[in-house]
């Protein structure tokens, strides 16, 4: 037992001194890192612009990276991206998660690379060396510098790499005078603060954003983010100030906009053109545009929590909106209109001439409305009153009254001649008698006929007036639903085929 623990022992010295020797006893390409490290940041000064030429400014490329648009919130009008854009449009913001790209030559971070190892090139952190102040011109943040630091890479010629992620939060002014089919351009102007041109010239990495890495966004296409470099001399200095700026633009899709506001709002506004072709006997006709009016304000109050609250413009789709209420509005005035004239009778309301003549003879010749027995032509039109002038005077040759008149003079005249003959034969006094009695029935009867002629002919003239209203009223239903039909048309026409694009 003895032995075995003995070999076992000998064994494991054996295989930890074979693991000793054979493992390095340093790192050379560790050891030239350090020694580089060192002597680069020996006598290197973080506050010294690193030129070899101080009369000389400092060439510093810039560009920017876009990764994806992820929301637009127009109630706070923020723009948010990757490059990440958040729009709110409320407060005329646009807030972005940029790469910003900074590259510069730093004439004292070069070195020969054959001297430490073949290294060519090192991470250093951004604190111990020199970097340019670079900040967004119109920021909104109460931070102005928003980037997080990050490693600096340096080439072994001197090169320094500099690309710091950070959220920007910048002012953008929102134009929603073609929401919901509008355009935005957004602006980042990006600068250094403190150098002027003469000693950091601004140079632009790429005309365009590096976008190779985009993924699109449901709402917003992106139609571009191209950058410009300026020069622009302040009335406070003389010296040119260079700034880089990217301009964002893009591209509001329209399906969504469409399908819950644009669509509804058109039906709704159809709706309201059958309350005109609803019988005003129904009840609801009044109600219908009234339910109407309400849904609509429902929507304009959707409309505007999503719109910020500006007065430099009026949105398309708010002036459609617009438009559309009023006419419901005004659909309801005409609505109470035709109901007052479809229940007026002849004991409160006489019609007047000029309404006769525009609603019963002019307005349903040209609109080719009939009433029950009764043409609409341009002879009736032209000779109405004289047609009207002879059929009451045959009317009243037939008229149940004439006739009673007829009987009553005859029996006028035959009472005369039995009076005549009762004074010249005293033999006939009882059948004198008996005709006097029937005189007075007789003349009871006339009495009571002409006042149920005198009623029927007061109430077939009441029910003519009343008649005479209704059709009013239909005409004039008839013409507020032909005017509101082409004013919808017109102005939905008219707002939507202004806009820039419709589709997108």
């Amino acid at each position: 037992m003895l032995v075995k623990m003995t070999m076992w022992m000998d064994s494991s010295v054996v295989l930890l001194l074979l693991i000793l020797f054979c493992h390095p006893q340093g790192s050379a390409q560790g050891r030239h890192e350090r020694r580089l490290l060192n002597q680069l940041l020996k006598n290197y000064n973080a506050m010294e612009r690193p030129v070899a030429n101080e009369s000389e400014p400092l060439i510093l490329s810039f560009g920017l990276t876009l990764q994806q648009l992820i929301d637009v919130d127009e109630k706070s009008q923020i723009i948010t991206s990757n490059l990440w854009l958040n729009m709110d449009e409320k407060n005329q913001q646009i807030i972005t998660n940029i790469w910003l790209t900074l590259e510069w030559i730093d004439s004292n971070l070069s070195w020969n690379s054959s001297q430490y190892g073949g290294i060519k090139d090192i991470r250093m952190n951004p604190k111990f060396l020199w970097k340019p102040d670079i900040l967004m011109y119109n920021s909104a943040d109460e931070r102005i510098d928003s980037t997080i630091p990050t490693n600096v890479v340096v080439q072994h010629n001197g090169t320094c790499t500099y690309i710091p992620p950070g959220i920007f939060k910048s002012t953008c002014k929102i134009d929603i005078m073609w929401f919901p089919f509008d355009d935005q351009q957004c602006i980042m102007k990006f600068g250094s603060w403190t150098y002027d041109g003469r000693a950091l010239d601004l140079r632009l990495y790429s005309e365009e954003a590096d976008m190779s890495a985009y993924i699109d966004n449901g709402e917003w296409i992106l139609l571009g983010f191209r950058g410009k470099r300026n020069v622009i001399f302040y009335t406070c200095c003389p010296e040119p100030y260079v700034d880089i700026t990217f301009t964002l633009h893009i591209r509001r899709r329209t399906l969504y906009h469409g399908f819950n506001l644009i669509i509804p709002c058109v039906l709704i506004s159809s709706m309201a053109l059958l309350g005109f072709a609803l019988p005003p006997d129904s009840g609801e006709k009044l109600t219908l545009g009234v339910t109407i009016l309400l849904s609509l304000t429902v929507f304009m109050l959707q409309l505007a929590q999503t719109l910020p609250p500006t007065s430099d413009a009026v949105s398309i789709i708010g002036t459609y909106f617009a438009c559309t209420m009023i006419m419901v509005a005004f659909s309801v005035v005409m609505t109470v209109v035709v109901l007052n004239y479809h229940h007026r009778n002849s004991d409160t309301h006489e019609m007047p001439q000029c309404i006769k003549t525009l609603f019963l003879k002019w307005l349903p010749f040209f609109l080719r409305m009939k009433r029950r027995g009764r043409k609409t032509n341009s002879r009736h039109v032209f000779f109405k009153n004289k047609m009207k002038e002879l059929d009451r005077k045959e009317r009243s040759s037939r008229s149940l009254i004439a006739n009673v008149l007829d009987i009553d003079d005859d029996f006028r005249s035959h009472n005369s001649t039995t009076s005549y003959l009762s004074v010249r034969t005293n033999e006939e006094t009882v059948n004198s008698h008996v005709c006097g009695v029937t005189q007075k029935e007789i003349s009871t009867i006339i009495r009571e006929l002409r006042f149920i002629t005198n009623r029927l002919k007061t109430e077939d003239e009441a029910t003519v007036i009343i008649n005479e209203w209704k059709f009013a009223a239909m005409v004039m239903d008839r013409v507020c639903l032909i005017l509101f039909t082409l004013f919808t048309l017109l102005s939905t026409f008219a707002c939507l085929f202004t806009a820039p694009h419709l589709v997108a």
